[in-house]
């Protein structure tokens, strides 16, 4: 072949290469009857998919999307015929990151006048249903009782009362209908919401909702707060809208103008969706560098139990993600959304979410959650039970219809949870394979990122900086997964007797490990790593703990090795025999705190060769025969590195030195404005062990023959009770004794006697001397239930 020949065949090649590739365009100043040239843009996304169609699966394409607001009539949605493929892909893609935004709302040109007090009113179009009003781009709240206060950050919703609802407020509400009822659950572990449909005949607050918890014990007598009140307008901020008389109502921030201001409204819940199935999946689409803005709130809808969690959830977000395979949301930015920002729905596989940032959700940032039907016998409410004897013994899903493969990456993530108490920033539940690396997660009201059980593990999460969480709720932590699977009986003992039989019966769900790794963690109104109720099949090693430290708690195979806990230590919270957990070549602040802790019978595999820094070692189930007390050496804990010097002792039980400039979010511009945790003084105790703790820590009391003692620090949580509750922990009662004939058996908690509370040893000793000659009734918490003991001492 000639140089002439080759010439041609290389140009005749790239001219085919170039023919394979098409480019629309978008903008506001353009018509959807155009053709979706650079000279004549779309003026939609919806013209721009529908003209790509005919490129699918032939040509490369990109739709380049010009800066501006499109204000989406109605959801945009991706189907199978949308779909790119491996060779020829389809990208949609802003021209200038951050500068195309997609809302789910519409703008406003009102015309205001005063109306009292400051407040303004304008009339609306007619049949508007407002959820949020922003304001030059500021979401705005609805009129509410207590005020919103910025300052109370760690309180719930920022502002709250007992008298939220009560009568006596409510005879000041002409209708109330409408309005909504936010309250704590009773033990905070999230919260819940309800719509006010009216007042009934002797003034007291109608209402209905509260099904958005899983474990429906009733909201928090205190941590209460209405909103959507028109009498209750009275604060710099907020709204109320009468669609009756289709008037908005107003007061606005100070240096507010408002005949110049941009006044938008939020319709939209879903602003885009892919439908698809496993069958028949949606492919290989990549959405780059827009704004997403005017998502819609979805509590109320928030409804559907997760499995044997605390967690309810909507299946639904911004983004809504069902039967896909390839899908990438690339250099985005979720801003106020109102519910989840993405949620990746049943059947998906590859899906990428990288480089965004996602801020003030009103619930959860990510969340990859499978279908219940995949799962072999899954249960919901935390009581109810299987028969083990009668369980399916096939490991792993039932079927494909759960997100796999799924990757969150380089992205900043905070602000989690403005609207409901129950989110996290990354949320995984019946998936398999998902990996959270080099992310920066804060400022959350519950979890950074949470595995609601172990169906199916694998998972991966690096590199990642998370703090400020478990906020406004309780007993969480920065991680926390469950573990309530096929093997796990809320009668611990059944379990047993039935793993004793089948040992490969925890691993039935959890079938593949789920690693963490090379983290910096930091919660203080929780654990910094809780591994809470069942969860089993865990590796986590290279993880810098700032405050709460690392918690195990009834599962199986987990395995954690050169981490080190500032200010607190390892956590052994209620164990089984032969668990196999290992947890070894550690630095710990201080002696393990557990409660219910193991036992000759069930003492782990592995605690050992671990240094604990100016403390003791825990010398009994032949735990620490190779541990030792001495100081780490940290190089410069001041600034936040607790790599240990050369000649550190730690190296003498294993450790090794990893990198403490490698957590979180890593792409430039986000980098320069994520936050960092606050870098503890070290040698002060964790922050919630210190303000559970009164002086001294209660001794070990006898009484009736059993052992009994108050609480401590996070102890409550191995209870099920909430740290206000108090009680009296029987942590042993011997066969025979005194206290077993009289009903007792061993991890009792009694919370009252004769309706008092009990919280110190003290006190419960002369409350039961002072009522001896009559019978005591006693409310005790069994395996995190609650029953009634009526005693008779003499």
């Amino acid at each position: 072949m000639n140089i002439f020949n080759l010439t041609t065949l290389i140009f005749m090649a790239f001219v085919l290469n170039v023919a394979q590739a098409a480019d629309l365009y978008v903008s506001p100043k353009g018509s959807d009857s155009n053709k979706g040239t650079k000279k004549k843009p779309f003026a939609t996304l919806l013209a721009a998919k529908n003209a790509a169609q005919k490129y699918a699966g032939k040509e490369s394409v990109t739709i380049h999307v010009q800066d501006g607001v499109y204000y989406l009539s109605e959801t945009l949605v991706f189907e199978p015929k949308d779909s790119g493929s491996e060779k020829y892909p389809i990208m949609y893609k802003a021209i200038n990151e951050g500068g195309a935004v997609l809302s789910g709302g519409t703008m406003l040109q009102l015309t205001w006048k005063p109306y009292r007090d400051g407040i303004y009113q304008a009339n609306t179009p007619e049949n508007l249903s407002i959820d949020q009003l922003f304001v030059n781009g500021k979401n705005q709240r609805m009129a509410r009782y207590p005020n919103y206060d910025a300052t109370k950050k760690t309180d719930a919703y920022q502002g709250y009362a007992a008298d939220a609802f009560s009568k006596e407020r409510a005879a000041g509400w002409k209708n109330p209908e409408g309005g909504y009822i936010h309250a704590m659950h009773t033990k905070r572990w999230g919260g819940y919401h309800y719509i006010i449909t009216g007042k009934n005949a002797s003034g007291e607050v109608s209402y209905e909702g509260g099904w958005q918890n899983n474990r429906k014990m009733g909201m928090h007598s205190d941590f209460r707060m209405v909103e959507n009140i028109f009498e209750e307008l009275d604060a710099a901020g907020e709204w109320f809208h009468d669609a009756e008389a289709n008037v908005l109502y107003y007061m606005p921030e100070p240096n507010t103008e408002l005949s110049k201001a941009k006044i938008e409204v939020v319709r939209l819940s879903h602003l885009l969706e892919f439908q698809g199935t496993e069958a028949s999946p949606v492919e290989y689409i990549t959405l780059q560098g827009f704004v997403v803005k005017h998502a819609a709130r979805t509590f109320m809808d928030c409804k559907e139990q997760l499995l044997r969690s605390d967690w309810a959830i909507y299946r639904g977000g911004a983004f809504m993600l069902t039967g896909t395979e390839n899908i990438q949301i690339l250099d985005m930015e979720f801003d106020q959304v109102g519910g989840n920002a993405i949620f990746v729905n049943n059947y998906n596989r590859n899906t990428l979410v990288k480089g965004c940032h996602i801020h003030d959700t009103g619930a959860s940032g990510v969340c990859f959650v499978g279908d219940p039907n995949a799962v072999r016998d899954p249960l919901f409410e935390y009581n109810e039970t299987n028969d083990l004897s009668k369980i399916d013994r096939t490991p792993g899903p039932k079927t494909n219809n759960y997100p796999a493969k799924g990757i969150v990456e380089d992205c900043l993530i905070h602000g989690i949870g403005r609207v409901e108490r129950q989110p996290a920033g990354v949320q995984i539940s019946m998936a398999k394979n998902i990996t959270v690396r080099d992310a920066s997660i804060y400022d959350c009201a519950r979890a950074g990122i949470n595995i609601s059980e172990g169906t199916w593990g694998g998972h991966l999460i690096e590199r990642c900086d998370v703090f400020e969480t478990v906020q406004e709720t309780h007993d969480h932590g920065s991680f926390n997964s469950w573990g309530r699977d096929r093997f796990w009986h809320k009668n611990r003992n059944y379990s047993q007797e039935m793993i004793d039989e089948d040992p490969n019966l925890p691993f039935l769900d959890a079938t593949e490990t789920t690693i963490i790794r090379d983290s910096r963690w930091r919660c203080d109104h929780g654990w910094d790593i809780d591994l809470d109720d069942g969860s089993t099949n865990y590796d986590i090693y290279n993880n810098l703990m700032l405050s709460g430290g690392l918690k195990f708690r009834e599962g199986f195979r987990r395995k954690a090795w050169n981490n080190i806990t500032v200010n607190n230590t390892f956590h052994p919270h209620v164990w089984y025999a032969k668990s196999n957990d290992e947890v070894y070549s550690n630095i710990f602040m201080y002696k393990y705190k557990g409660v219910k802790v193991p036992t000759e019978k069930n003492p782990g595999k592995r605690v050992d060769s671990n240094l604990i820094f100016n403390s003791a070692l825990t010398q009994k189930f032949g735990w620490d025969e190779n541990s030792i007390v001495a100081d780490p050496m940290f190089i410069d804990p001041e600034n936040g590195d607790f790599r240990v010097k050369e000649g550190s002792p730690a190296f003498d039980i294993g450790f090794k030195n990893f990198p403490m400039d490698q957590f979180g979010v890593k792409k430039p511009s986000l980098k320069a404005i994520a936050r960092k945790p606050e870098v503890p003084v070290l040698g002060e105790m964790g922050s919630l062990d210190r303000k559970n703790t009164k002086k001294g820590t209660p001794k070990a009391t006898t009484w009736m023959g059993a052992t009994i003692n108050g609480l401590v620090g996070m102890e409550f949580s191995a209870y099920g009770v909430a740290k206000e509750d108090g009680g009296i922990a029987l942590t042993t009662v011997p066969k025979g004794s005194q206290a077993a004939k009289l009903g007792f058996v061993e991890g009792d908690l009694i919370l009252t006697v004769n309706g008092q509370k009990v919280d110190e040893v003290g006190q419960f000793i002369n409350l039961v001397k002072a009522n001896q000659s009559t019978p005591l009734k006693l409310k005790v918490v069994r395996e995190q239930q609650n029953i009634d003991l009526s005693i008779q001492l003499k």
